[in-house]
């Protein structure tokens, strides 16, 4: 090779090898990482691309569906509830709901179309429940409400959702799994802004199931107008078999607050939502089956038949009534002795039901003993649940020496049988089992399940424990007390003006004005059996509770009524007039 004069005309050249510093990767390495970090690369987009597609492929693409696609449901309507006639109780309105997050409300027609105007989301068509007969019916249908988190912690829940209405008390929520339907469901498809394109598919809602009631409407209703003057009290009304005709709780509210929107809350007259929730006169409570009394003289039926089929006494045993018992520094009077400072004499069972001999019933209590009492009362259905149909049922009490000792932490005391006899001292009882142990005497000695749903077979609790002697003694006792004489003065000589009614000289009995009056045509005596009970609580200055219990015709019941007046005065007086009126609706149909 050439190179110029400054070199040699040749010069030798060498292949050098390259040394490599320690910490310096040769070519070939820096090829092989890039391999295989474009390798990784590859791998990792495939496994991501078989996760997209394969493994989470149906969750992207029901998630890519739901931003096109809307599931609207489409709610049921409830089971309409009808008396014993086919008279509608309840019923279904068209409606709205708004769902806010799991806030459930229920709107009316105008507030929805407001709504919407406005371009609020979520407003579903739906049906508001309407109740028609108001504060005379809520104890018995009860109301809706949604549904809460505790609420959905329960078994009987477990197919419903945070937003979801259900019932919350009476029919509504004892025949709930009945009254709810099947939603339906609409599939839309929706385009980018939420607006619907079509209807993709749809499945129809069931409605709820039907339900026939026992009870009679207008009777309903003449008994609530009946206690129109009561603040509170109570009415059951049923059949000698434990078919409720009439139940009635006071004060009552109006259930339509719950169901039928804001508007309707603003334009009713009734209580607000609030006030119902929080009054202190409690009008939620059902006074028939969960508000406890002393019973006062009407447990003088239950007395005289377990006295009577324990065999302590029969209808020649008498007592003679000197105004009061005196034992030790205590005094047990009457009330006539009482009231006008006189005694009865020798009286019988029959006569001390009659007149409500308060004498009579302390040494018949003392007699019998504590035990048979007792026993008698519970058979009766007294300190017990009797399974109608509605929740909320309480038990009473029913006390004895050991339930002294436990609740009072004292012993049982010969005074304490004394007023035992008359309904009084820890005894407790609902209006429904002052009923009860009524309808016992009325159908002849057996003591049936109290019911709501109609075209249900009757329900024996105890069956036939009275014999014939004894149910017929009672009753004429009974009998007495709503005659001249008895306690009962209002029902003295009750008649009633019906062409339909057949004097028949035992239940029914030609009035005798009748025969001397035309304006008085067709009108005929009922014979009724019933029993007073004016019963003390609280201090001195309490009023008494006032009751009045019976049946009617008396030789073959329809009817067994109890009214109860809460803290009012003495029984015929306050719950007489309330019965009458009551009697006099019925028997004029």
């Amino acid at each position: 090779m050439k190179h110029g004069i400054a070199f040699a005309d040749s010069i030798r050249t060498e292949k050098i090898k390259r040394r490599y510093r320690p910490d310096e990767n040769p070519p070939e390495m820096r090829g092989r990482v890039l391999f295989v970090l474009l390798a990784a690369a590859v791998i990792i987009l495939f496994l991501k691309l078989i996760s997209l597609q394969i493994i989470k492929g149906s969750y992207y693409r029901n998630l890519s569906d739901s931003n096109r696609i809307r599931t609207k449901i489409i709610y049921a309507p409830r089971g309409v509830l009808f008396d014993r006639n086919g008279i509608p109780l309840v019923y279904n309105l068209p409606g709205f709901r708004q769902t806010e997050g799991t806030k459930t409300t229920l709107l009316d027609r105008d507030k929805a179309l407001d709504l919407i105007a406005k371009g609020t989301p979520d407003i579903s068509i739906d049906s508001l429940r309407h109740y028609p007969y108001k504060d005379a019916l809520a104890h018995i249908i009860g109301y809706l409400g949604q549904i809460t988190a505790s609420d959905l912690k329960s078994p009987r829940y477990t197919e419903y959702a945070l937003t979801d209405l259900i019932g919350k008390s009476g029919l509504e929520y004892q025949y709930e799994n009945f009254l709810r339907g099947v939603n339906g469901k609409q599939l839309l498809e929706v385009d980018a802004t939420g607006k619907e394109v079509r209807v993709l598919g749809q499945t129809d809602p069931i409605p709820g199931q039907n339900l026939a009631l026992t009870i009679d409407a207008k009777l309903q209703q003449a008994a609530y107008d009946a206690m129109n003057g009561v603040k509170a009290g109570a009415v059951v009304i049923s059949t000698p078999d434990g078919q409720i005709l009439s139940l009635i709780s006071k004060p009552s509210f109006d259930p339509n607050l719950f169901t039928m929107g804001e508007s309707y809350q603003r334009g009713s007259s009734s209580a607000s939502i609030e006030t119902v929730l929080t009054s202190s006169s409690q009008p939620l409570l059902n006074r028939v089956i969960d508000g406890t009394y002393p019973p006062g003289s009407t447990f003088k039926i239950v007395m005289a038949a377990g006295a009577l089929e324990s065999h302590k006494i029969d209808e020649k045993y008498e007592f003679d009534d000197k105004g009061k018992l005196t034992i030790g520094p205590y005094s047990y009077s009457n009330w006539y002795f009482t009231q006008y400072g006189r005694a009865e004499g020798n009286i019988n069972v029959v006569r001390a039901l009659t007149r409500s001999n308060d004498t009579f019933f302390y040494e018949l209590a003392d007699k019998i003993g504590l035990s048979t009492i007792v026993n008698y009362a519970s058979k009766m259905g007294v300190g017990k649940r009797l399974g109608i149909d509605l929740p909320g049922e309480t038990a009473g009490v029913l006390p004895d020496a050991q339930w002294k000792r436990e609740n009072i932490g004292e012993d049982w005391y010969t005074g304490d049988t004394y007023i035992y006899g008359i309904g009084q001292g820890y005894l407790l009882t609902t209006p429904l089992q002052v009923n009860a142990w009524t309808q016992v005497i009325a159908n002849g000695g057996t003591l049936y399940t109290p019911r709501l749903l109609k075209n249900t077979r009757p329900q024996v609790l105890t069956q036939k424990f009275l014999s014939d002697k004894t149910v017929d003694l009672v009753r004429q006792g009974m009998i007495g007390a709503c005659d001249l004489g008895g306690t009962a003065w209002p029902l003295f000589n009750f008649k009633v003006q019906n062409t339909k009614i057949k004097d028949d000289g035992k239940n029914f009995l030609p009035a005798p004005e009748a025969t001397v009056s035309g304006g008085l045509k067709d009108y005929h005596h009922v014979v009724i059996a019933c029993k007073t009970g004016t019963a003390e609580h609280g201090d001195a200055t309490t009023e008494p509770h006032a009751w009045l219990t019976l049946f009617a015709p008396a030789y073959d019941p329809q009817i067994v009524v109890t009214v109860l007046n809460e803290s009012s005065g003495e029984g015929s007086n306050e719950a007489g007039p309330v019965v009458k009126k009551i009697l006099e609706a019925y028997f004029s149909r």
